[in-house]
């Protein structure tokens, strides 16, 4: 399976809320980083603007048994 490729770029965000972002991703076990990214994917998912992925195929499945 091929990574998708990632661009990185620089957030200002308030003390206050990056704290509690810190907070929110220890209690989900995951990086800060990691965190920020599912908030967007899921706020993308929730407004209707994220691509749909294709569902896996099956390989060698024609569907004729």
């Amino acid at each position: 399976m091929a990574k998708e490729a990632s661009k990185s770029f620089v957030l200002r965000i308030d003390s206050e809320t990056m704290e509690a972002i810190e907070r929110w991703a220890a209690d989900e076990f995951r990086s800060t980083n990691g965190q920020l990214q599912w908030i967007i994917n899921e706020a993308l998912k929730k407004s209707g603007r994220l691509k749909k992925k294709a569902p896996a195929s099956n390989a060698g499945d024609d569907g004729l048994d």
